[in-house]
Formats: structure tokens, C-alpha cells, sequence
């Protein structure tokens, strides 16, 4: 007798195992009872039979209650009306670890009082779905870059920089001085990309933004890849392929979670390059012809990005926005002074920017002189100029919001799903 998870138990039909986990949900019928046990690799309907097993393992299944941690052995066997499914024919069930008063029933309750419990909301089936597409997505993000030659780098959390602007940044002491969480690998990755070429990284990242939209975390997690000589255009072609890549994979590996979200992936097959890419300018016109008068100059929001987005069968890039609005560092369009070579890549379906990104400054006095007109604190930037200093050389990334991806490919409505413990701005437990 072995003992095995659920998710392999399909080798195993006609054998004796046993399983540990923990008891989903039941029902009953007369002298038959089907305990719902999930182990974390899938759920197990179990059959236990009054005449087959002894009083004790009876009582412990009419007694269990939901989320108890249960001990089964078991014979394995094809389910009788679902194809390709199994079943546990119960030799022995004990209760290892009761559950009393679990919060969490199968009755309706309300975010708030969820997010309360999140450490135990976790465990619910559409939860564990999107977790499984975010280990996905994470794994998939991963092997695309290392496929594609680029070599890992690990930014720090801890800076002494602002590479989105200081409003946003949240603050601690640092042994008597002031230092920041990060909002950003890139300033980081581009002297790493001077010394390997292609790199990238994924890690943890912080706006102190005083937003309460579905599409805000105050902690998430970012991808970024930043590549040395290369340019606009290459970058776009770099932010299409990846896109393509992670939503194929999640698409193919994630079945049967994406049938669990009920989500229609006959949306995401349009996912499929090249995208279609528009200038800010076209976009402010597109708003415009659909009712939404704005002008050069003006952010385009979460309302403006799903008109735009509406527009399109599939992600849209929106490329080369007013320089006054974007990061210091982007390179101007040397054809347009008043727009820098940044682009932005817009989800369908209301999931609003998933990429943003651009080609840097790579000139050591233009770059100086947007420091100061940032009024940023040079010192903290001299590290920074010295790329420029020490062979400059034209460079690109951009960076991506997992929780973003995660949410638009689930179809989940809120960012708050997409990570295990959210950050709000209301929220720090648990």
C-alpha cells in the first residue's frame, strides 16, 4: 500500500492507498456516504459503504466536519459515470485533526468579512484555481526568459531610489537614514544589463498610491526584463512574444482551473502577435470619436483604456505618450521631442495596462538634466548617471504586474484574488 496524492491517483486504479488531506464537503445517501477530501493536488470523492467498513470509520465520516483533517485508505477505481475521473472505495477514514465552527460554509458571505479570513478563504476551490494560474504564469514568465538567453538578476527591496516618483514611495529609517521600498527593479537591471547582456527580474514591488480601484495593490508583484541595444520597436516585438508565451501556457496547463473560474478562454485565443499598436495621439482621437473628448496631455485612465481596449480583438499597444506625463528616464522620440518612446500594452475586457515600458535615456546630460527638472535628489543618482558615463549604450525593458495577468487570464474581477495576502490600502491583515 502506498501513499500518494490525489492528482496522481490515476496511476494507481485497483490499488490500495491512502491518503492524507482534508474533508471538502460531503453528502449522503442511506447507507452510503461521499466524503469530498482535497490534499492540495485535487479533490477526491470518496465512497463509503456501512456494510464495507467498521463503526468507527462510519461515525468518523458521519461526524466529520468541513475542513477536518482526515486520514483515508482506500482501494482506487474509475468512476462509474464520469470518464477519465476516480474514486476512493473507503477501507478505513479517521479524523486526525477536527475542525470546529469552520467561518468559511457554502453559504454567500461578504469581501469584507473574506478578505478577513483570508488565510482560510485560500482554500476554497476558485481560490486554489487562481493561485494555480498565478504559479503558472510565474513558472511560464521564468522559462520564456530563460529560453531566450536572459539571466536572472535579483533587485534589491531596500533603495535609496524613486524610479516612479517620490509621491508614491513608502519610507523607513535605514540606520538614521531615509530609505525607500522598492517601486521597481529597472534601475537596477540596466547596469546589470551592461554586465550580462539580457536580464531579468521578478520580485515583490510598492506604491504608496491612496487608491481603492480593483486594479491597485499597494504590494505586487512585477516581471522585468531589460535588454542592452535594444531599441522601440525591438521592444514591442519582446513584449508581444512574451505576452503570447504566458497566456499560451496558462491556456494549455490550466484547464481544468480556468473550467473551475467558469472562464470563457475562447477570449484569450486572439491572444496572438502582432498585436495591434496605436500613438497616444491616435488613442486621444479614438476616445474622442467614441465620446470621450480628452486632449494631448491628459493620463488616460481605467475608463479611457477599456474604450480603447473594446476597439481591439486582442491587446493593444498604445506607444509614445507626452513626455510631462511619463517616468524621467524615457527616451524622447527623436522624430517628436514632445513624446518619449514609451508604450503601454492594454488588456481586453476592462483589464486595463498589463505591460508598461520604454527605451531609456541612454545620454549622460540629457538624463542628468531630467534628474533636476524632476527636482530628484542627485546624489541618490549619481550611481545611475555612471551607466552613461562608462560606455553608455541603448537599452530597453519593460514591466509587467503579475497580478494584473493573473486577474485578466482567470477573469477575475479584483486584483485582491490574484495574491495570496493583498496589500489595500485599508488592509494589512491578515
Amino acid at each position: 500500500m502506498s501513499k500518494v496524492t490525489i492528482h496522481e491517483l490515476s496511476k494507481h486504479i485497483g490499488e490500495r492507498v491512502e491518503i492524507d488531506g482534508w474533508l471538502y464537503n460531503k453528502r449522503a445517501s442511506g447507507k452510503l456516504q461521499f466524503p469530498i477530501v482535497r490534499d492540495g493536488s485535487g479533490y477526491l470523492q470518496c465512497v463509503v459503504s456501512k456494510k464495507e467498513v467498521d463503526e468507527a470509520s462510519w461515525n468518523a465520516v458521519d461526524g466529520a466536519t468541513q475542513e477536518s483533517t482526515v486520514h483515508v485508505v482506500g482501494t482506487v477505481r474509475a468512476h462509474q459515470k464520469e470518464p477519465g475521473v476516480v474514486e476512493l472505495g473507503v477501507e478505513t477514514f479517521e479524523v486526525r485533526g477536527p475542525a470546529e465552527d469552520y467561518p468559511i460554509t457554502p453559504m454567500e458571505h461578504g469581501t469584507a468579512f473574506l478578505m478577513d479570513h483570508r488565510h482560510l478563504w485560500l482554500r476554497s476551490s476558485k481560490q486554489v484555481a487562481v493561485l494555480r494560474i498565478r504559479s503558472e504564469i510565474e513558472q511560464a514568465c521564468r522559462d520564456y526568459f530563460y529560453q531566450n538567453g536572459f539571466t536572472l538578476v535579483d533587485a534589491p527591496i531596500l533603495t535609496a531610489n524613486a524610479a516612479e516618483g517620490m509621491s508614491t514611495l513608502f519610507e523607513t529609517d535605514y540606520f538614521g537614514k531615509k530609505a525607500y521600498l522598492s517601486q521597481s527593479g529597472q534601475l537596477y537591471l540596466e547596469p546589470a544589463a551592461a554586465a550580462l547582456g539580457k536580464v531579468y527580474c521578478l520580485g515583490p514591488t510598492f506604491r504608496a498610491e491612496k487608491s481603492k480601484t480593483r486594479r491597485h495593490l499597494m504590494e505586487f508583484w512585477m516581471i522585468e526584463p531589460e535588454v542592452a541595444f535594444l531599441e522601440f520597436d525591438g521592444l514591442q516585438e519582446l513584449a508581444e512574444d512574451f505576452v503570447e508565451y504566458i497566456v499560451g501556457r496558462a491556456v494549455e496547463r490550466c484547464q481544468e482551473e480556468l473550467k473551475t473560474l467558469e472562464r470563457d478562454v475562447s477570449k484569450l485565443a486572439n491572444v496572438r502577435k502582432p498585436f495591434p499598436r496605436i500613438t497616444y495621439r491616435e488613442a486621444i482621437e479614438l476616445l474622442a470619436s467614441k465620446g470621450m473628448p480628452a486632449e494631448f496631455g491628459d493620463d488616460i485612465g481605467g475608463d479611457e483604456e477599456t474604450v480603447i481596449a473594446n476597439s481591439f480583438d486582442r491587446p493593444v499597444i498604445i506607444t509614445r505618450y507626452p513626455t510631462a506625463i511619463k517616468a524621467f528616464y524615457m527616451q524622447p522620440d527623436p522624430n517628436d521631442p514632445d513624446v518619449v518612446l514609451g508604450m503601454d500594452m492594454i488588456a481586453p475586457e476592462g483589464y486595463g495596462e498589463i505591460i508598461g515600458g520604454s527605451q531609456r535615456i541612454h545620454d549622460h546630460d540629457l538624463l542628468l538634466e531630467r534628474i533636476k527638472q524632476h527636482n530628484l535628489p542627485l546624489e541618490a543618482f549619481q550611481w545611475y548617471l555612471d551607466i552613461r558615463k562608462y560606455g553608455t549604450f541603448p537599452h530597453s525593458g519593460f514591466g509587467m504586474g503579475i497580478e494584473r495577468a493573473v486577474a485578466w487570464v482567470s477573469g477575475v474581477h479584483h486584483l485582491r484574488e490574484c495574491i495570496p495576502y493583498p496589500r489595500m490600502l485599508n488592509r494589512i491583515y491578515p
